[in-house]
C-alpha cells in the first residue's frame, strides 16, 4: 500500500565536487521511488545554486542555507518528506536537529555526530517526533552481507567464537590535505571530521561486525594513532575486542596502508563453521567448514534463489550480473523510502523495509569512537558496553 506517489526529498551538502553527494543521489534515484526536489548543497549560496542548476531543480527550491530550506519546505503543501544529509561530519547534528524539529524524516551519512551527547539527543528527538531516521552504513546493503547475517541467525556457524573485521585503505598514505584534495582536506581536519580513520571507516567496520553477528562490544583495548607525520587526526588503529558472551574480536582499520584500495573484509568463526566476506569481491560469501569434518566449503553467490528469503528483496539482477557500491547504498535508501511511505500512510512497513541502520546505530558508532580513543589514551582495556536511548 503506502503512498500513491514518490517520496520527495531534499539534500543538504553534496555540492560541486563532492563525492558522496553524487553517490547518495544515484542511490536514491535507482529504484524510481524517490524524487530530489530541493537542496541546500553548499554553505556558499552561489555553489548551491550551481548544483541546483546542474540537477535541473526549481530555482525557488534551491536554498542558500539548510535553515532556510527547513523553514520554507515545512511551509509548502508539496514540501519534502525527508532530508538527506551528506555534509562534513561536524554539521550532521545541527542539520539533523533542524529538520527533525520540523517533523521531517532523515537519512544521514555516518558518523552520525561528533559527540555522544549530540548522538543521544538525536535519539530522543527521533522518538519525540516519531519519524524515520536512517544511517547510511551502506555495506549492510550488500545482499551477501545479509546472507551472512542469515547464516548466523540460522545457527549454521554454531556458537560464535571469534570475529575479525579489517578495513585497510591507502589513499591517505601521503598528506593529500596539503595538495588541495577536497575530501582529504575536511576528513583530516579535527574540527570538521571529529575523528579520522575511526569515524570515516572504523565505524563501518564496527557496524558490519555487529550487523552480521548481532553481537555488541563489551570491552576493547585500542591502539589508535597518527602515522603520517604532521597530520592532526588519527589515520590507523588496531583494536582487540570482547563481544557479548565472551566472543573474541579483532578490529583493524587504516588509511595509510600503501597500495590498498577499499579492502573491507569480515570473517566470523563459530564452533561448526566460519564465514568470509570481502567487499572488493562482494558477490561471493564463503561458508568455511571444519577442516576435520567431511563437509566441503560452500560458496554463496549473488542472485541465486537459494539465498535466504530475507535477502531476496535486495537482489536487483540475476546471478552473474554484478552489483556494487551504488546498489548497496540504494538498498538502504529503498528500505528507508518504504519505511517513510508506510509511516506517512499510517501503516506498518514490510519486514525488509525495516532493515536499515537507525539513529541508535549512529549513537553506538559514536560511542565506539570515543571509547576507542579513551582506551588508546589509557593504553588499557575499557568497558565498551552501551545501550543508546530508546533502543
Amino acid at each position: 500500500m503506502g503512498l500513491d506517489r514518490n517520496i520527495r526529498y531534499g539534500m543538504v551538502g553534496g555540492g560541486p565536487g563532492a563525492f558522496i553527494g553524487a553517490v547518495h543521489r544515484s542511490a536514491a534515484a535507482l529504484d524510481g521511488e524517490m524524487d530530489l526536489v530541493a537542496g541546500a548543497f553548499s554553505s556558499s549560496p552561489e555553489k548551491s545554486k550551481q548544483q541546483g542548476d546542474e540537477l535541473n531543480l526549481d530555482p525557488e527550491r534551491v536554498y542558500g542555507s539548510y535553515e532556510e530550506m527547513a523553514e520554507e519546505e515545512a511551509a509548502r503543501p508539496d514540501g519534502i518528506d525527508a532530508v538527506s544529509i551528506v555534509t562534513p561530519n561536524f554539521l550532521h547534528y545541527d542539520v539533523a536537529k533542524t529538520f527533525l524539529d520540523k517533523g521531517f524524516h532523515v537519512i544521514c551519512d555516518k558518523p552520525m555526530t561528533t559527540t555522544l551527547e549530540d548522538a543521544e539527543d538525536l535519539c530522543r528527538r527521533v522518538e519525540e517526533q516519531d519519524v524515520v531516521f536512517a544511517l547510511t552504513h551502506n555495506y549492510a546493503g550488500y545482499p551477501l552481507v545479509k546472507q551472512a547475517r542469515a547464516l548466523v541467525e540460522q545457527g549454521r556457524l554454531g556458537d560464535l567464537r571469534k570475529i575479525v573485521v579489517e578495513y585497510p585503505q591507502g589513499w591517505l598514505n601521503r598528506r593529500l590535505e596539503e595538495k588541495g584534495n577536497k575530501q582529504a582536506s575536511w576528513r583530516t581536519d579535527p574540527d570538521k571530521a571529529g575523528a579520522g580513520a575511526l569515524g570515516d571507516i572504523g565505524t563501518h567496520a564496527e557496524h558490519l561486525a555487529r550487523y552480521v553477528t548481532g553481537l555488541s562490544l563489551e570491552r576493547i583495548c585500542a591502539d589508535v594513532g597518527t602515522v603520517v607525520e604532521g597530520r592532526g587526526i588519527d589515520d590507523d588503529a588496531s583494536i582487540l575486542a570482547r563481544y557479548e558472551g565472551g566472543v573474541r574480536g579483532l578490529i583493524h582499520f587504516s588509511q595509510i596502508s600503501a597500495g590498498e584500495e577499499n579492502n573491507l573484509r569480515l570473517r566470523v568463526y563459530g564452533t561448526d563453521a566460519g564465514l568470509d566476506w570481502h567487499q572488493e569481491d562482494p558477490h561471493r560469501l564463503t561458508l568455511l567448514t571444519d577442516i576435520n569434518g567431511d563437509k566441503p566449503q560452500q560458496v554463496y553467490s549473488h542472485g541465486r534463489a537459494s539465498l535466504a528469503d530475507s535477502v531476496q528483496p535486495f537482489i536487483r539482477t540475476p546471478q552473474g550480473h554484478p552489483e556494487g557500491f551504488i546498489e548497496a547504498f540504494a538498498n538502504i535508501y529503498r528500505s528507508a523510502a518504504h519505511a517513510i511511505a508506510a509511516h506517512e500512510a499510517g501503516e506498518e512497513p514490510e519486514s525488509w523495509a525495516q532493515d536499515f541502520p537507525t539513529v541508535q546505530d549512529g549513537a553506538v558508532g559514536v560511542h565506539f569512537i570515543h571509547t576507542a580513543l579513551d582506551s588508546s589514551e589509557k593504553e588499557a582495556w575499557v568497558d565498551a558496553s552501551y545501550t543508546p536511548p530508546h533502543a
